[in-house]
């Protein structure tokens, strides 16, 4: 069985994020590319119910299996509104797909 099918993915977000919507855009093609279905859990970084884990990380954050796929240090990143660069190397908001 395909591994990426069992796969965790979480949305680590804060509500005033300019970034958000672009990262569910970015994770919808990312599963569409792999080939399942989009589907995935969100928290919201201010919401107490959040897990502690989910106040760690920037906003927008996105993790499989509990591993961020920008490979960032939580640390530097509590507080931040995360913008990523491109394979190109051009800023932009959300996460890269394929490099």
């Amino acid at each position: 069985m395909n591994p990426c099918l069992m796969a965790t993915i979480e949305l680590i977000y804060d509500p005033d994020c300019p970034n958000t919507e672009s990262a569910r855009g970015v994770l919808r093609q990312a599963c569409a590319q792999v080939g399942i279905v989009a589907e995935w859990r969100e928290w919201d970084r201010s919401d107490a119910a959040s897990p502690v884990h989910a106040q760690k990380y920037g906003s927008p954050t996105i993790l499989v299996d509990g591993v961020d796929v920008a490979g960032s240090d939580t640390a530097s990143d509590v507080k931040a509104c995360r913008v990523y660069r491109t394979a190109a190397g051009r800023r932009q908001p959300g996460h890269r797909v394929g490099g």
